[in-house]
């Protein structure tokens, strides 16, 4: 289980590599293994649709048990099964990178975090950030 301790030294670490990568402003979301939201943070600038965006890169990775970068590469692939596999959630996959397992030590995933406002592959940077700082594994 991700505590809300951890998720906040998610967020926080993740919006701090932003920074430090001087990323366009960043939204990151928390969820649990159910996909369920822990905790989000918008940045000031960050557009108010970036929480649906964040959630679905973080809830597909959590609901396919396959980070963003592995989706993207699937529906380049084969679009019938990430456009299956969306239908299947209602619309709320984004298969693209910025969607991060979180994973235990034993390497079982307990969440997943989105990070969404610049590059897909600067927000999985982020994200990852976010996850290491907070003692668990990124899995991008």
């Amino acid at each position: 289980m991700i505590s809300i301790r951890k998720a906040r030294t998610i967020i926080k670490s993740a919006l701090a590599k932003g920074k430090e990568m001087e990323l366009k402003p960043l939204s990151v979301v928390v969820l649990d293994a159910g996909g369920h939201p822990i905790a989000f943070e918008r940045e000031d600038g960050a557009s108010p649709g970036r929480f649906e965006i964040a959630r679905g890169k973080a809830y597909g990775a959590v609901m396919l048990g396959l980070p963003g970068s592995a989706q993207m590469a699937r529906a380049e692939n084969q679009a019938y099964f990430m456009g299956a596999m969306n239908g299947a959630f209602g619309g709320k996959v984004v298969p693209v990178p910025g969607g991060v397992l979180v994973k235990n030590r034993k390497g079982e995933v307990i969440g997943a975090v989105g990070v969404t406002g610049d590059t897909s592959e600067n927000d999985a940077e982020a994200a990852v950030a976010g996850i290491e700082a907070a003692g668990l594994f990124a899995d991008a």
